[in-house]
């Protein structure tokens, strides 16, 4: 029987593998970044990371669950872009948010990243180049749709949605208190707050002191520097700032998920399961709505939203936010938009990109 010690030589053994064969695989990357540079085409491919994380889930593994393996090669992945070139990614801060920590779980450990005061800055940084890729939210599962993403992807035509990111959003409970008997005062952004009343409750936390903070990462910061004080907080902020976790997942909906796009200014190719997003502005008559969604069901073409947004400069004008199944380049999709245009909406194509839902 092999011991501890043993066991250990093989592993060591085996590192020294996994290490050549990243060093080897690198090598590849190398070489694929200079055609990609010469050919001027994208260096992050969505399509082709799912399609690789897809064949390798296909019950090769049999100690590593699905998530385990999307873990371990999309930071492989990260590794490669910034070889093939150095990656800036733009998102919504500050440093701990859970922005924050989606744009990392797809950009890895060894990106550059920007953290930005509010969702517009984002979208000023890649419209002027400054940053390749950003990352903001555009919807939560309990609290809706985030008004100033869907403004910025009307009113910045040359950024487009590459990729979405579902990401189940869990708050901590951070204090360097040793019990919460000793808590007299609780920092988090309100959104957080009102997401954990049940816990605050069951644990006798309700009527102690609440401090709004800009944001949960701002509250893990807050915690950090006063005494017998807690935050509520993402698990990344409550690490980034030392602060430690006395419990985890305490929202009251443990289903609450946020979905994020990632953004940049190119096309993704066609590939399996996706999803494309548009701007719709229906002809003004009786009707106009019904029969542009007409449209899609005589394609086939499934919807997956449907949401209304004002248009500022109109007085109780509207404009539509859609996402529905299929590419741009999908001949279905092709006649549907060209008929909308053909019968006076006008519409603005957002991106297409593979379904993180799906």
């Amino acid at each position: 029987m092999q011991n501890i010690d043993d066991l250990r030589v093989c592993i060591d053994k085996l590192d020294d593998e996994i290490l050549r064969l990243i060093d080897e695989r690198m090598g590849f990357v190398k070489k694929i970044g200079e055609l990609k540079q010469t050919a001027g085409s994208a260096i992050y491919r969505p399509e082709r990371e799912r399609s690789i994380i897809s064949r390798l889930d296909g019950g090769k593994a049999r100690n590593l669950s699905k998530e385990a393996i999307e873990a371990i090669f999309f930071e492989i992945f990260s590794v490669s872009r910034n070889l093939e070139k150095p990656q800036i990614v733009a998102f919504l801060g500050p440093f701990g948010t859970y922005s924050h920590q989606a744009a990392k779980s797809r950009f890895g450990a060894v990106s550059s990243y920007l953290p930005l005061s509010n969702i517009e800055a984002v979208f000023k940084e890649l419209d002027s180049g400054e940053a390749k890729y950003g990352v903001v939210p555009i919807e939560n599962n309990t609290e809706g749709a985030v008004g100033a993403t869907l403004d910025c992807l009307r009113k910045y035509e040359g950024v487009k949605i590459v990729a979405e990111i579902y990401m189940d959003i869990h708050h901590c409970f951070a204090s360097h208190c040793d019990d919460v008997s000793t808590v007299d005062q609780i920092f988090s952004h309100p959104q957080g707050y009102n997401q954990c009343l049940k816990f605050l409750d069951d644990h006798g936390l309700s009527s102690v002191k609440f401090t709004a903070t800009k944001s949960t990462a701002l509250a893990a910061q807050m915690a950090a520097a006063t005494p017998h004080s807690a935050a509520i907080c993402s698990k990344i902020a409550a690490d980034l700032y030392g602060v430690p976790m006395m419990f985890q997942k305490i929202e009251d909906n443990s289903a609450n998920r946020t979905r994020f796009f990632v953004l940049s200014d190119f096309k993704n190719q066609k590939s399996d399961r996706n999803k494309t997003s548009i701007l719709a502005k229906t002809d003004d008559r009786p009707g106009g709505l019904v029969d542009f969604l007409q449209m899609f069901r005589n394609e086939g073409i499934n919807l997956t939203k449907l949401e209304s947004r004002p248009v500022k400069l109109r007085d109780f004008k509207c404009i539509f936010y859609v996402d529905f199944e299929g590419h741009i380049d999908d001949e279905r999709v092709a006649r549907v938009l060209q008929n909308a245009q053909k019968n006076g909406h006008e519409i603005t194509w957002l991106g297409s990109y593979i379904n993180g839902g799906a």
